[in-house]
């Protein structure tokens, strides 16, 4: 049994957000209904689009696991046919812009009056505030929430992640409280709201910068490499370029073949319980019992000269060949693995990471899988619905209309008039 069978998900969600959270729930065993605009569906289907007239990438990728209807919610007959879908679903799940929702008839309290016990979870781009009606990107929400700021190196502009913090992650954490509140919908009987917001969300996975923005009331944060170049610290964190965030001195550092490969690089961390044995492995014996190099504190001030000591070694060694030296003596390293070597790693496709998928009209391509394992509700990744796929299928089958009445609603226009034969 999938772990969220028997759960219902009414997805009104578009782009990169909320997909993400109504996918995760898919692939837990829920069933998603996405509700799309009829001709047009959600607008990453059209977006960085690599083949003509086939659904990007971009959308494929967040909408696996789905059913898909395509319903005109303006139009009065298309709200009715939405309100059974209200009163069907447990959990509607939206990122509109602020007040969409409320414009079309449906708030909170109309909601609650259709199903007491809707879950209705938002993703919005900050919360209650001065700028809660701001629409928000990727790139704004690691601005505003921290991260861009304290990423990058000290000399240089802030810089945002290639990880889509912003929005994946605030999906992941939309996913975590919905579930929360299907579990206390157990104990009350009734739904509540759940909002995510991205700022809040950007912050929460930079709560390590924030712990150091109160470290620097009580002194300079000794193990950002500028400590060791004699930089006067400033009144807010500061970008750290490669520097490890966990108090263990870490940089990147080149490999063989650095000059020709843009990967070519390790991340090598210079724990002290490694000390002697990372010594021993570049040549650098005396430096165990040097009283300059012996003890944490004192290489504080020299880790440029440690870490360039460190890097003439990895400079003879592939990334690969330094973890099978380190690895086995607990000296923690890690590869720089490029997105072509992440899609052609094999143990990643065993564990269901990476998977391929079959599209009718793109053809085989790959996608990841659910990040997160059960031990008793594995997960079949699906691929994504094509525009308005299950229309006729969830109106008979969920909303019980006839086939009759689900002419009538096409010939109106309330649902669109796509039809596949798959």
């Amino acid at each position: 049994m999938k772990a969220l069978e028997g759960v219902r998900i009414l997805d009104m969600t578009h782009v990169q957000s909320g997909p993400t959270c109504t996918q995760l729930l898919g692939w837990f065993g829920a069933d998603v209904i996405k509700v799309e605009r009829p001709g047009v569906g959600d607008a990453t289907r059209g977006q960085l689009r690599d083949i003509p007239d086939v659904d990007s990438l971009y959308f494929t990728m967040l909408n696996h696991n789905k059913r898909s209807i395509t319903l005109n919610t303006k139009d009065e007959k298309g709200k009715e046919v939405f309100t059974r879908l209200i009163e069907t679903c447990d959990v509607m799940v939206e990122n509109f812009a602020p007040g969409a929702l409320d414009r079309m008839g449906f708030t909170w309290e109309r909601i609650q009056e259709i199903n007491p016990r809707m879950i209705y979870a938002s993703v919005k781009g900050f919360g209650q505030g001065p700028y809660s009606e701001c629409k928000v990107y990727e790139n704004v929400a690691q601005c505003a929430g921290g991260s861009a700021s304290t990423t990058g190196f000290l000399e240089g502009p802030p810089t945002v992640t290639g990880a889509q913090i912003g929005d994946s992650g605030t999906g992941l954490h939309l996913a975590l409280g919905i579930v929360t509140a299907l579990y206390h919908r157990e104990h009350s009987g009734r739904g509540q709201r759940v909002l995510a917001s991205m700022q809040d969300g950007v912050l929460n996975l930079c709560r390590v910068k924030l712990r150091d923005q109160q470290r620097l009331d009580h002194g300079p944060l000794t193990e950002y490499s500028q400590f060791g170049e004699d930089i006067p610290f400033s009144d807010a964190t500061p970008r750290a370029g490669n520097d490890s965030g966990g108090g263990q001195p870490g940089r990147i550092l080149k490999c063989k073949g650095w000059e020709t490969d843009a990967n070519a690089y390790t991340y090598f961390i210079t724990q002290a319980a490694a000390w002697g044995k990372i010594c021993d492995v570049i040549g650098r014996p005396e430096w165990k019992e040097d009283p300059n190099f012996s003890t944490p504190p004192v290489r504080l001030p020299r880790l440029n000269e440690v870490f360039e000591a460190i890097e003439q070694w990895t400079m003879t060694k592939t990334k690969f060949e330094v973890m099978e030296v380190c690895n086995p003596l607990d000296i923690p390293v890690g590869p720089i693995l490029s997105m072509k070597e992440l899609s052609e790693e094999p143990s990643l496709r065993e564990t269901g990471t990476i998977v391929e998928v079959d599209h009718p009209t793109r053809g085989k391509y790959l996608t990841v899988g659910n990040p997160v394992k059960l031990s008793d509700s594995p997960v079949e990744v699906a691929r994504s619905p094509l525009l308005g796929e299950h229309t006729a299928e969830i109106l008979q089958e969920v909303l019980g209309y006839n086939a009759e009445q689900v002419s009538q609603l096409r010939g109106s226009g309330v649902v669109g008039k796509e039809e596949y034969s798959v």
